[in-house]
């Protein structure tokens, strides 16, 4: 999410930085080209006449901080702006209540509720080891049922047997009762959706809201649909009165113009965004890390929990080690991080979380998927350890034979020479994991981020 954008800024400000002293038209060049790619990323028109006009406001005038240079002051001010668009500090959901509390999940169909529910459930059960009761709604869709069914089971929730000929208010009195019962900690209420607002639809869920009275009412949003969402969102908020939005699908989206839009149309924050199709692929919505995203100033500390959540650490320190006593990175070791990455999450978008890394890496291919992993697995699998140990050893022939026994191509095995060369390169670079902090000192260029300490960047913990 949000590559168009964070290019189109990044031309811009490039701009900027040559400039020794700015001036008001300067300035105004400027942003007449962020609010270019502001609409392109398909942004609210009234946000972004409102976000130019704050940005234009101070920074024409403003005194520059004697830290900053001109052009980064002017990075600065967009940054905070962003922030306050999106709001100011990541908003979790409700749960210092009574228990059960009741989460009410809402939405046009195909927007991706019933994943978004198991993802939510799965996060509260690891994290905060809450007892979770899922019930479906949507009696209109028996595969709706069934898929709750199944991905709840997947994340270890209880879900509540339905059947399409119930009435949903009955459904969720039932689940309220069973909840209190069975002494669980939070209800989850799948509604139903329909390919578009209609009336039928926002009297059923006002119906049910009022029945249950929910702590929390989640707006699912599909982040590839753009200012669609902002509309629609804006509709259930009026009638329903939302308490946040989950934003799903951002790994489809390049845009983000939901994310920029919703929280200034709405009032309502935007509190996870879905990154992915497997059940962990949720994140809270840090709108701080965001912006520096969008500016492509990475998101160190997002990298580092999600390393510190997903990554095996002893792996991780035994690599630092060895690339210490330089013993050089091997076919062996880029098999080993490719799988310990894709924990993580696609490659591009961790790539994106490293400051300058994005820049540096353009026009490589580096994202792989799972299908990927387990080729490359069987092509260095196949490779004897000596050309494990020393690729340079892999001439024509070999790579025939290494192509034979690992079912692939000869153009796949020089793919995979040519990814682990460029990854062998970049950890030269970077002197191993521990070189990142060294890379983020030698940065220059970039202004200090409000609650990312003096430098603009936490110290890592490797």
């Amino acid at each position: 999410m949000f590559e168009s954008l964070s290019d189109r800024l990044e031309i811009t400000f490039k701009k900027l930085k040559g400039q020794g002293k700015l001036s008001e038209q300067n300035i105004k060049d400027a942003l007449r080209e962020v609010r270019i790619a502001l609409l392109e990323a398909d942004v609210n028109l009234n946000v972004t006449k409102a976000f130019i006009r704050r940005v234009q406001e101070k920074a024409i005038g403003v005194e520059v901080l004697k830290s900053l240079t001109p052009g980064q002051q002017v990075i600065k001010i967009v940054h905070d702006e962003l922030v306050a668009v999106m709001g100011a500090a990541n908003e979790s959901l409700n749960l210092a209540n009574q228990p059960p509390v009741v989460v009410m999940m809402a939405g046009l169909q195909g927007s991706g509720k019933t994943t978004s529910t198991a993802k939510l459930a799965k996060r509260l059960i690891d994290k905060e080891r809450k007892k979770c009761l899922l019930a479906s709604l949507d009696v209109y869709r028996p595969a709706a049922m069934k898929q709750l069914q199944t991905v709840g089971e997947q994340v270890g929730a209880t879900v509540l047997p339905t059947e399409p000929t119930e009435n949903p208010r009955e459904i969720a009195k039932r689940a309220l009762e069973e909840a209190k019962k069975g002494g669980f900690d939070v209800l989850f209420l799948d509604t139903a959706g329909r390919l578009h607002i209609d009336e039928a639809l926002m009297s059923e869920l006002a119906d049910v809201a009022a029945l249950v009275n929910p702590h929390e009412i989640l707006f699912v949003a599909d982040a590839m649909t753009g200012q669609d969402a902002v509309s629609v969102a804006k509709n259930f908020d009026d009638r329903l009165n939302i308490t946040g939005v989950l934003l799903s699908k951002t790994d489809g989206d390049a845009r983000g113009g939901a994310a920029l839009s919703i929280r200034e149309v709405t009032g309502k924050p935007i509190k996870f965004l879905g990154t992915g199709e497997k059940l962990d692929g949720l994140e809270p919505f840090h709108p701080d890390r965001v912006a520096s995203r969008i500016l492509g100033m990475g998101d160190v500390v997002s990298l580092v929990e999600t390393a510190m959540e997903k990554v095996d650490l002893e792996e991780t320190f035994k690599l630092q080690e060895k690339l210490a006593n330089k013993k050089g990175f091997t076919l062996e070791d880029f098999l080993t991080q490719m799988q310990q990455v894709q924990k993580m999450g696609s490659i591009s978008d961790l790539v994106g979380m490293i400051p300058g890394a994005k820049q540096a890496m353009k026009g490589k291919e580096l994202d792989v998927d799972d299908k990927q992993i387990k080729r490359l697995e069987a092509i260095i699998l196949s490779m004897t350890k000596k050309e494990r140990q020393k690729h340079a050893l892999i001439n024509a022939s070999r790579k025939r034979r290494i192509a034979a026994g690992s079912g692939t191509s000869v153009q796949e095995v020089n793919k995979l020479l040519k990814q682990f060369v460029q990854t062998q390169t970049m950890m030269k670079k970077l002197g191993g994991m521990g070189g990142l902090g060294k890379m983020m000192k030698g940065m220059k260029g970039l202004p200090k981020i409000p609650g990312l300490g003096g430098g603009g960047f936490p110290k890592l913990p490797f």
